[in-house]
């Protein structure tokens, strides 16, 4: 029998199962582009913890994910300002492109960056009041300026939507490689990588599971308003022993602050 997806998602709106352990005052996570290898860290770090009630992400075909505690929610074949809404109280956006050699990753819905204002609506609909945004740049290409106030009018439409508490992450990503048909373009791009040796080790990537450890966190502690990370931000606290120092650094949040998630 075929699934309907509007059923689908109109299904996820049925109270949660509670997950032993769990504190309801997490409520449900929604998490919009669990791919690649920061979204399989996500997952695992997010669902693991048994903070939330439950975990769900979107898909844009049916599958069935082996992991504790996630289910799938099914965004029908519409623009996302007719999808129905469903429950949650805090969503993650990430914008890690996946791994097409993970046939689970093919069934995911990965968000274009075209689309956050209308996500960010649609997610503000249905209750999110914490919203948690992973933008990867490709390192040492962001302009000083953007690093730690908004980078466009897309950016500034979600601050609009009036979310309890916005949290954006600038993570720095190496360039994709780029194939090169001739001699002359492989010359100078060979030319022009050697400058990838100049940029500062606090634009650096960092590893998807210090990221993940990051979001985290910073879903835990963070205050109410909107909290920018810059590229160098999140490298520092993914230095070791670094983590909890820098987050509350940044965040702006006390010493002993409070789950707020």
């Amino acid at each position: 029998m075929s699934l309907d997806p509007l059923q689908a998602l109109r299904g996820a709106n049925r109270p949660a199962v509670p997950i032993p352990n769990a504190s309801a005052a997490f409520g449900t996570l929604l998490i919009a582009g669990a791919t690649g290898a920061l979204g399989q860290d996500l997952l695992h770090r997010l669902a693991g913890s048994h903070r939330h009630a439950h975990v769900r992400v979107l898909v844009s075909e049916p599958m069935h994910d082996g992991l504790p505690g996630v289910e799938s929610c099914l965004c029908p074949p519409l623009p996302i300002e007719q999808w129905p809404p469903t429950s949650a109280r805090a969503a993650i956006v990430a914008f890690d492109a996946p791994r097409l050699y993970h046939g689970r990753e093919r069934a995911l819905w990965l968000p274009d960056p075209e689309q956050l204002p209308a996500l960010a609506r649609w997610l503000r609909g249905c209750g999110v009041q914490t919203l948690v945004i992973v933008q990867p740049h490709d390192q040492g290409r962001l302009p000083e300026a953007l690093k730690r106030g908004l980078a466009n009018l897309d950016e500034q439409a979600v601050v609009a939507c009036g979310f309890e508490r916005l949290l954006i992450l600038r993570s720095a990503r190496k360039p994709a490689a780029a194939q090169r048909a001739s001699r002359p373009e492989r010359l100078a791009a060979w030319m022009l990588g050697t400058l990838s040796y100049m940029v500062p080790s606090s634009e650096q990537p960092v590893r998807p599971s210090k990221l993940a450890e990051l979001v985290d966190l910073a879903l835990r502690i963070a205050p109410p308003g909107v909290h920018i990370a810059a590229p160098e931000v999140v490298w520092r606290a993914a230095q070791p022993g670094a983590m909890q120092a820098v987050a509350r650094e940044w965040l702006g949040a006390p010493a002993e602050a409070p789950d707020a998630a």
